[in-house]
């Protein structure tokens, strides 16, 4: 970086060297004018509207109109005035951070200490750090007096100019301040909302997405020239719809930005589970043969689920058969049973007849013994 300024601090008799460097860069694509038809570029010429002649900047004045006559001020006399001969940043007062308004910051400037002895630079450092407090100052810089803050960021003092207060405006706006009725479920609402929304802020989470879309148009230009398709390089831009400005339901609308805001966490989860996946396998690799053996345990554990499962699903499968079997069998008992009932019903009939001719013989055999005891002789007494 390359210093701006040059001076030093005032604190009271306390004096530290210090040179100033631009805090912040323009990170925007740089881009210049030309003519639509021909690809001319377009320039600017500094020319005199009296004598029509080209004029350089070492013959160019500053001038003040009043509306009937010009005051025109040289080099010489701009440079005679007492505050822009100043080199120092001169300490007025120390107030609290929370009494600056962010509204009046303008541009910051690095301050780093200019002397072979840095103690004055880091006396003053540690003792706004101790004290919470920021110095209010007042220094020249480029024809201009300016008014400014000290305070420390990151082991450096910052100094950040300030707008002076009749340069900020006033705040007018009647419907602004207007009564507007603000029910408790809205409010709640509203705060559940604010809590979707809350977090820690990061500068570096966010991009300047007009400066990106640029960067892509002028790459794709180059590779397609005039045959470039906006439509296929960033996609059918949205229909504009007119609104006026206006919540129908405020309640509505809260609701589906919380809901809406819920879902996006959701998928977010999802997301990285994946990614966590596979720095659970990176580290299991890192760990040598310590993870390949807890890999291997994982396989040998896993293969065990599998074959156990296919046990029981092969046991499960034979039981349902053997319970099917028996029922088939149970089946055909029941039939064969049902068959022998039927038969044992339909055969007394012929028992019956049987049991008949037994009879018979019975009678013929008590016929032939009494017949045998007629035919034998009595004994004489």
């Amino acid at each position: 970086m390359r210093a701006i300024w040059t001076g030093s601090i005032a604190f009271g008799l306390v004096n530290v060297p210090v040179k100033a460097y631009s805090a912040a860069s323009d990170h925007d694509i740089d881009l210049h004018q030309v003519h639509d038809k021909d690809g001319g570029r377009i320039r600017y010429e500094r020319r005199c509207e009296v004598c029509g002649k080209k004029i350089t900047y070492q013959h160019i004045d500053k001038a003040y109109d009043t509306g009937e006559q010009t005051v025109v001020l040289t080099d010489e006399e701009m440079d005679a005035l007492p505050s822009e001969k100043s080199r120092e940043i001169d300490v007025v007062q120390f107030v609290p951070a929370e009494q600056i308004d962010p509204l009046t910051l303008e541009r910051s400037y690095y301050l780093e200490p200019d002397s072979k002895s840095p103690k004055a630079y880091a006396l003053l450092r540690r003792t706004l750090e101790q004290t919470e407090l920021m110095a209010v100052v007042k220094f020249a810089l480029r024809q201009k007096t300016r008014l400014g803050v000290l305070r420390v960021r990151d082991d450096v003092m910052v100094l950040q100019s300030m707008m002076w207060g009749d340069e900020l405006r006033e705040a007018d706006f009647p419907a602004a301040h207007g009564a507007a009725k603000i029910s408790p479920q809205e409010l709640k609402m509203s705060a559940a909302l604010v809590e979707q929304f809350t977090g820690d802020f990061d500068s570096s989470q966010f991009e300047d997405d007009y400066q990106n879309e640029l960067r892509t148009l002028i790459d794709e230009k180059l590779k397609q020239g005039d045959a470039l398709d906006t439509d296929a390089t960033f996609g059918e831009a949205p229909a504009e719809t007119e609104s006026s400005g206006e919540v129908i339901d405020l309640m509505e609308a809260l609701k589906r930005s919380i809901d809406s805001k819920r879902g996006g966490k959701a998928k977010a989860a999802t997301r990285s589970k994946p990614a966590k996946d596979a720095e659970a396998e990176d580290e299991d690799a890192d760990s040598g043969s310590g993870g390949k053996k807890t890999a291997a345990k994982k396989e040998t554990a896993t293969k065990g689920t599998k074959k156990s499962t296919a046990t029981k699903t092969a046991a499960k499968n034979s039981s349902d058969e053997k319970t099917s079997t028996r029922k088939s069998t149970a089946k055909k008992t029941a039939q064969k049973k049902t068959e022998t009932k039927k038969s044992a019903e339909k055969k007394p009939a012929a028992k019956k007849t049987a049991a008949k001719k037994p009879a018979a013989k019975k009678g013929t055999t008590s016929s032939a013994k009494k017949s045998t005891e007629t035919k034998r002789p009595r004994k004489s007494a």
